[in-house]
């Protein structure tokens, strides 16, 4: 028997084929994420029947690629003390903020939607954030995340729509998307989805990219693994099939 098929040597055997068969999984789901990143582009759901939030997503579940756009119809409490602005939103060739106030979907402790309420030139022009209940259509939409750092953490104001920095300023769990009202509150200007930062591009391309790579990493342990096998020395062949020679 070779010596690189000896009993000793299958657990170097498995942790190759772990470590290529991780790679190819995961150069898929980041080719998953880019084709149906391509797919979202191709479909402009804005238009459809409005469905109930919970028939298309979950407060614990990841967005729904091919749900981008998608009005929904959502009711519950507003949270005020979350409201926060996001900056870089052009309205008529004027830069402004969107006025998001999350909305706990199903009781006021229950995790909440980010609901972007409509767009105001200053946040000091914004009227006050509401209270109580209410019901609404909004157009779905994934988090963002342009890479643009907060300058200053510790104010309302943030550079783009994401998550992890709006959950900084509730205290309940938040929802793994946001909505766009279709119609803006007293006092403000409707927002749209004409005003979202133009980032969709790079986005795809990185999945695509992280999936080439993952690829690479896996057949460069298919060659680190056949270079092993192959090139044993013949001497450790032979004494591994005790046919070790004599003088």
């Amino acid at each position: 028997m070779s010596s690189k098929l000896a009993p000793r040597y299958w657990g170097a055997h498995l942790l190759a084929l772990v470590l290529v068969a991780a790679a190819v999984a995961l150069g898929l789901w980041q080719y998953g994420a880019w084709q149906a990143h391509r797919d979202a582009q191709a479909a402009d759901l804005t238009s459809a029947e409005p469905l109930p939030l919970d028939r298309v997503l979950g407060p614990d579940d990841p967005f729904p690629g091919d749900r981008v756009g998608q009005p929904v119809t959502v009711s519950g409490t507003w949270v005020p003390d979350g409201t926060v602005y996001v900056s870089g939103r052009e309205r008529d060739g004027v830069e402004g903020y969107w006025v998001v106030t999350p909305l706990a979907v199903g009781g006021p402790d229950a995790p909440a939607l980010p609901v972007v309420r409509g767009w105001v030139a200053h946040p000091d022009d914004a009227p006050a954030p509401p209270t109580g209940t209410t019901a609404l259509r909004a157009w779905l939409q994934p988090p963002e995340g342009t890479g643009q750092a907060d300058d200053d953490p510790s104010d309302d104001v943030l550079p783009q729509l994401r998550i992890a920095d709006i959950i900084q300023h509730v205290d309940q769990d938040l929802y793994g998307a946001y909505g766009v009202a279709e119609e803006p509150e007293r006092g403000l200007d409707a927002a749209s989805l004409e005003q979202l930062p133009d980032v969709g591009a790079l986005t795809s391309i990185r999945n695509l990219l992280y999936a080439i790579e993952w690829w690479f990493f896996g057949a460069f342990a298919v060659f680190i693994w056949w270079r092993w096998v192959t090139e044993t020395p013949e001497k450790e062949r032979e004494e591994d099939s005790g046919d070790v020679p004599v003088g």
